[in-house]
């Protein structure tokens, strides 16, 4: 039998050639031709790019374009694939798709002649990902900024590590049930309501059984509604929790607890810190701003800022991330906390730039954003809770409380999400509505319209709705709760 002459790589003539093993490629085609049913197993564990020569890459995905039809992938079924093919007529055309079957050697070894490939072809990125950030520390020509060097380098690297992850992604099914099993057992010990990173609010746990992990919650609100604050609320809550199960001997995977990673584009750490600390020491945040406080109260501040020293509540606060940025930084907080960050806050998803040059289409860039959040809550398996903007339209309506629609800029907000939380405060616009002061001659009806406003603000001062309008996981709802707007402090309401 004529000996299958293989193709000469192009950078055969480089001092260091790529790693590569074209005879394992050529052999693991073969064998997929000869008996099919390899050619199932494999065409999921490998993509033509795994390939070092390119006609193999492309035999490969013929291959797989084949078998995805139910036909048949033989040299023959494969021939018109190729007829146009330049690369393979120098090779010999049919000839070589045929040769590739001669041996049946790689009939017993396919499946490590797949493994191999795809070592090779990640070990290639590795080459490609070093050269290329070589080649850029040394250009000097633009404006030199090594830390969005180093950003691209690790989100490249990611990439790598991330190729190839289908076949590890494809769990049996008592592999699943395991897994919701376990969940069910941490609800059951956390004392019932509680499968996922807790609210710190009962009432809220209650509804959606805590904060799920690989979970998209959208938190929205127009202006003054206190997202931000309750979204604080919550970040401290759970960081706190963890914080206690730690001192209490709790292992860190039955906590219900979570380091927090908060990426605050909007405030800076230390307003967030002082939102916190004036909760936490129940002083009004505008008074520690203004420095309105008495002896007494800094020590009560003193006393809370020590009690708070080690909460694990990481805040970044660099403004204009894109979502690629933000995926390197949590991946890079995990490491550094031994993979135990459980719960991410971004403040707020439309100050997130895309991946895209400029922001034509801004639709489409906020859909990249969402879909970006919900990949980052999946790959780094924690929950994401984002808050975003709610379009001027609820204004115009004479019931405030919003709705799915208003959610601003596009729908993909929603469709990405698996929570979609509003959050509604009534007396907020109550209050708008305290009638004016009297002209001559109108004090009377003015009065009873103040006693009839003065009753309503009575209702509803210091209460908030905490709408869920989405819930993959259970019905959707409101929960009252109860908020202090002196101290940005919300908490469960005993009286609903």
């Amino acid at each position: 039998m004529a000996t299958l002459a293989f193709p000469t790589p192009a950078a055969a003539a480089e001092p260091q050639q790529l790693p590569r093993n074209v005879e394992a490629e050529a052999a693991m085609l073969g064998a997929m031709m000869i008996d099919n049913r390899l050619a199932d197993d494999l065409i999921d564990r490998l993509e033509p790019a795994h390939f070092y020569e390119p006609v193999h890459g492309r035999v490969f995905a013929a291959i797989k374009t084949l078998r995805g039809n139910d036909m048949l992938a033989t040299p023959v079924t494969l021939r018109p694939m190729f007829d146009a093919d330049e690369a393979m007529k120098e090779l010999g055309g049919p000839a070589y798709l045929a040769g590739l079957t001669g041996s049946g050697a790689g009939l017993i070894g396919a499946r490590q002649f797949a493994t191999q490939i795809y070592d090779l072809a990640q070990l290639r990125a590795l080459v490609t990902v070093g050269r290329t950030l070589v080649e850029r520390a040394m250009d000097t020509s633009e404006e030199v900024n090594p830390r969005a060097q180093i950003e691209l380098a690790e989100e490249a690297l990611y990439k790598v590590a991330g190729d190839g992850g289908a076949e590890s992604a494809v769990k049996t099914f008592a592999q699943a049930t395991t897994a919701a099993v376990k969940m069910a057992e941490r609800a059951l010990n956390s004392g019932g309501n509680l499968s996922g990173v807790t609210t710190g609010l009962d009432s809220v746990n209650a509804k959606i059984g805590g904060m799920h992990h690989s979970d998209l919650m959208i938190l929205a609100g127009r202006p003054g509604m206190g997202k931000t604050s309750l979204a604080t609320n919550i970040a401290f809550n759970a960081a706190r929790r963890w914080m206690r199960d730690m001192a209490d001997g709790i292992a860190p995977k039955d906590s219900v607890g979570a380091k927090v990673a908060f990426f605050s584009l909007e405030m800076s750490a230390d307003q967030l810190a002082t939102r916190i600390l004036a909760e936490q020491s129940r002083i009004s945040s505008e008074s520690l701003r203004m420095g309105k406080i008495s002896k007494q109260e800094f020590a009560q501040l003193a006393a809370a800022a020590a009690e708070l020293e080690n909460l694990p509540l990481f805040i970044d606060d660099t403004g204009g991330l894109s979502i690629s940025a933000l995926h390197t930084r949590v991946r890079r907080l995990q490491r550094r906390h031994n993979n135990e960050i459980g719960l991410v806050v971004v403040d707020y998803l439309q100050l997130l730039t895309g991946g895209g040059k400029g922001s034509e289409n801004r639709v489409q860039e906020i859909s990249e954003i969402s879909r970006g959040l919900k990949t980052l809550a999946k790959d780094m398996n924690v929950p994401v809770l984002a808050l975003s903007q709610l379009s001027r339209a609820v204004e115009s309506r004479e019931d405030k409380r919003p709705m799915l629609s208003d959610l601003r800029e596009s729908g993909s907000i929603e469709q990405d999400a698996d929570m979609v939380w509003f959050v509604f405060r009534e007396d907020y616009y109550t209050a708008q509505r305290e009638p004016k002061r009297p002209m001559e001659g109108d004090e009377h009806k003015v009065f009873e319209d103040h006693a009839k406003w003065a009753s309503d603000m009575e209702r509803v001062y210091g209460l908030a709705e905490l709408i869920v309008a989405k819930q993959r996981h259970g019905a959707t709802g409101k929960v009252v709760l109860k908020f202090d707007p002196t101290i940005t402090r919300f908490s469960d309401y005993a009286g609903y």
